[in-house]
């Protein structure tokens, strides 16, 4: 149901992960996974190593944060983030490379999965590992369903449908016998459950590569499933009907049907975190762009709290046809409005895209054709939407299901009279979702 079929654009397929040089200095945000931000625990003027906590969770949905590299703590304090926003930052002056002890930096597989479950879930936990497919929620709180919920099936994503990225390609070229050995222990958190990976049809290679892992360690109930490539099928809710064909209800979760999904990449960070005690310090992120040069197109492996600036020097510098520079991808990233921002655990992408991709034609009148509707996703209707937020009918809105967009841009990206749907439509969610938010404060 609905979708679009966009370009993919990926350009930097081809590029093997770098791994980038360390900064004179990063800035840890403590705001970078879903929930409360995490709380400072370290004062300026510690020497902290690689791997240490720096920040502990600020309550049941957050994450704890450590330090990406060695050095001295120099302040602690407000920082602007990639949007703008004023987040409390733990800056540190790089001195060396000293990492903690305990942590196995060696490329040596770990097969052998622990039987502790709860030991696992701590590990994870204290690894401070988060979704690392856009939402950053705390992967143990995920993986440890309510009472009366059991998953039925894991689903890896590895579909990497939004155009230009290929940090989880790459991942799943490089590094798939550690996918999949991550994907093993979530199963076995998870009480033994099917493993399904679905990967887009146009990543023959990764099918492959993956495939290839899988029967080399030969993990039972474990599959790899060809999905067709459709924007947004890496979507939680169109994944889950795609791989089990159930559909999540409104205001559901995926585990009331029986299902948890989680990225190839945090599957990854789950093996590091679990057989390596390698807390979530380090991702891979596309530099990419639709008017780049080969040479500039990149998939770098970074750590938190790199300024964005530094990486684009690194990688050759900004582009001067790039008009725009994205966090993420065209569809659901974000422009960035401060260079001067670092990467988080979720960063994905840089990129680029010249006058032509963000030049936006003036806005028509709705014709009411329908294209928005058939294009999304979750079944809504967009140009209804749009009305109703014109008027701030929040009432109707949320009768509508506003709360329930996955602000993947569909609309806007079928929209034959160039409306700005999904910026309305965000506006609006957010009001909707407040006040949904204070009706259950009050119950």
């Amino acid at each position: 149901m609905g979708g679009v079929h966009p370009n993919d654009s990926k350009l930097a397929r081809e590029c093997r992960i770098e791994t980038l040089p360390l900064p004179p200095v990063v800035y840890v945000s403590m705001a970078q996974h879903l929930g409360a931000p995490a709380k400072p625990v370290v004062t300026v003027g510690d020497f902290v190593k690689v791997g240490q906590v720096i920040a502990e969770p600020g309550g049941f949905i957050s994450a704890y944060v450590h330090s990406p590299v060695s050095g001295t703590v120099k302040s602690i304090g407000p920082r602007k983030d990639l949007a703008g926003n004023f987040q409390t930052h733990v800056e540190i002056a790089v001195e060396g490379d000293v990492w903690m002890d305990g942590i196995d930096r060696s490329d040596k597989l770990v097969k052998e999965i622990p039987e502790d479950r709860e030991e696992i879930l701590k590990k994870i936990q204290m690894g401070g590992v988060v979704g690392l497919g856009g939402a950053t929620f705390p992967a143990h709180v995920k993986l440890n369903p309510p009472a009366g919920k059991v998953a039925e099936c894991l689903i890896l994503n590895g579909t990497e449908c939004e155009p230009f990225l290929t940090s989880d390609h790459r991942i799943m070229l490089e590094r798939p016998r550690e996918i999949l050995v991550g994907a093993a222990i979530m199963q076995k958190v998870l009480g033994g459950c099917r493993c399904v990976v679905g990967i887009e049809e146009n990543k023959p290679e990764a099918i492959a590569a993956m495939r290839a892992a899988l029967s080399e360690l030969g993990f039972p109930d474990m599959s790899v499933q060809v999905l067709k490539k459709k924007y947004p099928q890496g979507g939680e809710k169109q994944l889950i009907d795609a791989v089990m064909h159930r559909q999540v209800r409104s205001g559901g979760l995926p585990i009331d049907v029986g299902a948890v999904v989680q990225n190839v990449g945090t599957s990854l960070a789950v093996y590091e975190a679990v057989q390596k005690n390698k807390p979530l310090i380090t991702n891979v992120l596309t530099v990419t762009g639709d008017d780049v040069p080969v040479s500039m197109q990149h998939n770098y492996l970074f750590r938190i709290g790199m300024p964005l600036s530094y990486i684009i020097g690194v990688a050759g510098g900004r582009p001067q046809q790039a008009a725009k520079i994205i966090s993420g991808g065209p569809m659901m990233g974000k422009a960035i409005s401060n260079l001067e921002a670092t990467t988080v655990k979720g960063t994905s992408a840089i990129l680029y895209l010249s006058e032509d991709q963000t030049r936006r034609q003036e806005a028509g009148y709705c014709i009411r054709c329908g294209r928005c509707a058939d294009a999304c996703p979750m079944g809504l209707e967009p140009f209804l939407l749009y009305r109703l937020t014109r008027v701030a009918d929040l009432d109707g809105l949320e009768k509508n299901a506003v709360q329930d967009c996955i602000e993947c841009g569909c609309c806007l990206y079928s929209c034959p009279a160039n409306i700005p749907l999904l910026d309305y439509i965000r506006q609006s969610k957010g009001q909707v979702l407040g006040i949904i938010r204070s009706r259950n404060v009050k119950k």
